[in-house]
């Protein structure tokens, strides 16, 4: 499938950045333009053909995109994995297969490096691994269809993930790392070496996010918060060892925070409990040492209708910082740069491949003052939209963390405390304190 100058691209899915922020990858939707006198009208009302093809984009100052077109258009999916080195890592379905292969641009063409193929009921691409030269992938292989009887057959009825390391393994193929029973979805990287992975497994009926060592080949507890609940991880940031996750343990879906190797309980923000808005973290600041309630999260909120905005919160403050979404944002996607900055990739007519800048909002003083309390949680009057303006930066400064309450252990306030430096993590579950004391925290 060539794709020509003349090319409209609908839309994009998919969007996934590389963990160091220099490329991102997603499939794009393309129409051509039929040839004059051709009376072919497509699904969007025009004439043409409409195919996927895969697109990296490389990130910076100048941002722009490169179409990576293969033979013939791709499923709508076919997943894509932007790997530091430019190229672009691809899974396709063909047949009961899923064949992987190394993407790259070949002059006027694509280059494409064929690197083996998996089996299994569901295979799919984790997010991009924080140690660059390495890709890995879940595969799940379904258990017997009556489950079996006993506690070694019921574990056999739900089915095993392998976790296979796709790409830079050192050896000819992908190479399978570990075997965790039941079926694991998502996947979130818990520190910066490629060594501890979170995922959700579900087994007997509930799903629980589980700590993986890849190098010791072990899984873990890591979301233990009621019996009952599911407890779902869906954002790590390794330095402050800062979690976010989305639990039905307060009786419905809410997100919550914790902290990775702490024993303090998972709190439930009423800050984060927006009535009709849909938040879905997307990205938290680094270089927040030690101190995760300092750290920025940006989430994305979804109103119905389609009306969307960006919200930053802090774990040690009571609200949320609005702000309008830049035209065209791709998905809930987005991250940090070296800068302080927080970028979110987004993609117009006019602007077809473009990045928004956003500062960190200024700290506000700590609860306590009359009326910090005031509006917890609350939405603004009027959702700013895509279309909305003035969105694209704010007037808080940028990098400022200071006046936030440190963790647990660190010391008192009017200590001198010593540099923060970092520790090992200690993988511990997460469990819950009373709900009631814990929803308004």
């Amino acid at each position: 499938m060539g794709i020509p100058p003349a090319v409209r691209v609908l839309r994009r899915s998919g969007f996934t950045i590389a963990a160091d922020g220099s490329y991102a990858a997603c499939l794009a939707e393309a129409r051509v333009p039929a040839p004059e006198g051709d009376g072919d009208v497509d699904e969007y009302g025009g004439g043409g053909v409409s195919g996927w093809f895969p697109e990296r984009w490389t990130l910076g100052p100048e941002p722009y995109a490169v179409p990576l077109p293969g033979a013939q258009p791709e499923e709508a999916g076919t997943q894509v994995v932007p790997l530091p080195d430019g190229r672009v890592l691809i899974r396709r379905r063909v047949a009961d297969r899923h064949d992987l292969a190394l993407l790259y641009p070949a002059g006027a063409g694509t280059g494409e490096v064929p690197i083996g193929s998996l089996g299994g009921d569901a295979v799919t691409l984790l997010p991009p691994c924080p140690l660059g030269g390495a890709a890995f992938a879940l595969v799940y292989e379904g258990g017997s269809a009556d489950g079996g009887s006993g506690e070694g057959d019921s574990a056999e009825g739900d089915g095993v993930t392998t976790v296979w390391q796709v790409y830079g393994a050192g050896k000819d193929g992908p190479v399978a790392v570990m075997r965790v029973p039941g079926r694991c979805t998502g996947g979130v990287w818990l520190d910066r070496t490629g060594r501890l992975l979170a995922v959700d497994r579900t087994l007997a009926g509930r799903t629980k996010a589980v700590a993986v060592d890849l190098r010791l080949g072990e899984a873990s507890p890591l979301l233990q918060i009621t019996e009952d609940s599911d407890d779902r991880l869906v954002l790590a940031e390794p330095d402050s060892g800062l979690l976010l996750l989305r639990s039905d343990a307060t009786g419905e879906a809410r997100l919550g925070w914790g902290v990775l190797g702490s024993r303090r309980p998972v709190r439930f923000p009423d800050a984060l409990q927006v009535p009709g808005i849909l938040l879905t973290p997307v990205a938290a600041q680094p270089g927040q040492i030690l101190m995760p309630e300092a750290a920025v999260v940006a989430l994305r909120a979804e109103a119905p209708g389609g009306a969307e905005s960006l919200a930053l919160w802090r774990p040690g403050e009571r609200r949320l910082h609005w702000r309008a979404s830049p035209p065209g944002w791709l998905g809930a996607t987005g991250y940090w740069g070296a800068d302080d900055l927080l970028r979110l990739p987004c993609s117009v007519p006019e602007w077809p491949c473009g990045v928004a800048p956003y500062e960190a909002p200024r700290v506000r003083p700590a609860a306590g003052a009359s009326g910090s309390r005031r509006g917890r949680g609350a939405v603004p009057a009027a959702l700013p939209g895509p279309g909305s303006s003035g969105g694209l930066g704010s007037s808080g400064a940028r990098g400022s963390s200071g006046g936030l309450g440190s963790s647990a252990g660190l010391g008192s306030s009017g200590a001198a405390l010593p540099a923060p430096t970092r520790l090992p993590w200690r993988v511990l579950p997460l469990q819950q304190a009373p709900l009631a004391a814990a929803k308004a925290g």
